[in-house]
């Protein structure tokens, strides 16, 4: 195949931060990988690059993992049928540690002295690096360079008795953001970090209960919504029902924030909030902090712009128009990613619905400027459909520090707002103004609260640098740490 045409995963097909990872568990229905297979599908947006299911049938497990989609991975009738068994552990994967190989696809799984076991995980260790290079020194041999995979060794070695003790043991060694499913001993077992940055929820479905990342997956399958996972609690389901345990004491919730303003589906509820209402929310906030005299229309950057546009919409009384379409059936970028290509991407993507623009001063509204290379695009497309003015708005504070906790994130050198005030961003994107919203603006849409100086009730750090967990690979604190520094250590991972 002619290199420049050849199929790719880069991570700048689009000015994005990427998604993290899904998590789906079934216990106690007859045809479990057929609902993980319909849960992870539900999951796609959370990550494209690979998927996995592993299921078990007695002492027996059964799995089937590759790279790419999951409907071209399990659409065959024969792959389903071949995963028996009434548990099932499945994940989608973005790769936020490891090169993107068949070796890091997730669930892992490994013979241990008790049985099989096997684990899927969303979010990212902060630790991996550090414990890794001690396990190895101890005799462990890795198989994969994910961070995921010390979790299984920490459980290997662990002197405590039972299964659930020996991954407390583990759990507690590791430090980061993380939601676990696993599965050993004719149970499934979910964990959430002792902060709760990463989601898990908890539904049912007749007698079989299930685990997953958001409450959509749970949709999909006609499943009840039971109750998120708390932050800090691991949960048991076996056949003697639901138990729950808190390995970490007590800590203060800090969930993602930005599972709100962007990486969730919008028809998901987290933490008691719709996701859809939520973003309209901040765009009615946005629009009181950040409003445009004499606009015409508000114009969603599609999709995850179109929620808060609406809300901005809502509370100027701009009328709202979808002046920018998208081509669904484009996928990450398939041709070698020069800046000429990357720009055309843009065009691939997105095309002005040019007589609702043409002549109109228009509020652009968007979730988030990463590098600003889409939004210095589309606001030129703007232009090119005869746009009189062309004003910016983010639903998102700026985005000028890396996330360690399972995002992935350009070095920070690479994010616009960590080099440049809003007014220079704005000339750079050539827009006739920008404006964000504002860290309490943020705040007061979602928990209807401004922000707590001194414990935040959320993870915030990729706006403010504030880093809730120790990041013990990253020189300890996490502020001004480059994500250069962090591609290195990986690469010295899979060295």
């Amino acid at each position: 195949m002619n290199k420049s045409m050849s199929i790719k995963f880069p991570n700048f097909d689009d000015d994005k931060l990427h998604e993290e990872c899904g998590v789906f568990g079934v216990f106690g229905y007859d045809e479990a990988a057929r609902l993980a297979a319909l849960g992870l599908h539900a999951l796609q947006h959370r990550g494209q690059e690979a998927c996995g299911i592993v299921t078990c049938e007695g002492k027996d497990f059964f799995s089937h993992k590759s790279l790419g989609l999951v409907d071209s991975t399990f659409s065959s009738k024969n792959v389903i049928e071949r995963l028996k068994g009434r548990i099932a552990i499945g994940h989608n994967r973005y790769s936020t540690s490891g090169e993107p190989a068949l070796r890091n696809v997730q669930p892992l799984y490994a013979d241990m002295d008790f049985g099989g076991f096997t684990v899927a995980h969303n979010g990212n260790l902060t630790n991996a690096h550090t414990l890794r290079k001690v396990l190895v020194k101890r005799g462990s041999i890795f198989q994969s360079t994910s961070d995921t995979e010390v979790i299984v060794h920490l459980v290997a070695m662990s002197r405590q008795r039972t299964v659930i003790d020996r991954l407390i043991d583990a759990v507690k060694q590791i430090k980061g953001a993380y939601s676990l499913v696993a599965s050993a001993g004719n149970q499934i077992i979910g964990i959430r970090d002792p902060y709760g940055i990463r989601p898990l929820v908890l539904g049912k479905l007749g007698d079989a209960h299930i685990l997953a990342s958001e409450s959509c997956a749970l949709d999909i399958i006609g499943a009840d919504y039971v109750r998120e996972i708390k932050a800090g609690e691991l949960i048991i389901i076996n056949d003697s029902g639901v138990k729950s345990l808190f390995p970490f004491g007590d800590n203060p919730s800090r969930f993602c924030i930005f599972e709100y303003v962007y990486f969730a589906r919008p028809d998901s509820f987290m933490e008691g909030r719709s996701v859809y209402e939520t973003r309209k929310r901040i765009g009615k906030e946005l629009a009181k902090e950040a409003p445009v005299d004499g606009a015409d229309l508000v114009v969603p950057v599609p999709d995850s712009g179109v929620p808060a546009a609406i809300g901005y919409a809502q509370a100027s009384g701009i009328p709202f128009e979808l002046g920018i379409i998208r081509n669904h059936y484009i996928g990450r970028t398939f041709i070698e990613p020069t800046d000429t290509i990357r720009h055309l991407g843009v065009k691939l993507k997105h095309n002005a619905n040019r007589q609702f623009i043409e002549g109109k001063s228009v509020v652009l509204v968007d979730d988030s400027i990463v590098r600003g290379t889409t939004s210095r695009k589309i606001v030129e497309m703007m232009r090119d459909a005869g746009a009189k003015e062309v004003h910016l708005r983010i639903s998102s504070p700026p985005t000028a520090h890396s996330c360690f906790y399972g995002i992935d994130t350009p070095s920070m050198d690479e994010l616009l707002a960590h080099k440049m005030p809003v007014e220079k961003i704005c000339e750079h994107i050539k827009a006739d103004s920008l404006a964000y919203i504002s860290d309490d603006g943020l705040y007061q849409a979602v928990c209807k609260a401004k922000r707590n100086a001194k414990v935040p009730q959320f993870c915030d750090a990729c706006f403010t640098g504030e880093y809730p967990v120790e990041c013990v690979d990253y020189n300890s604190n996490c502020a001004g740490v480059k994500v250069t520094d962090l591609h290195e250590r990986q690469q010295i991972s899979k060295e």
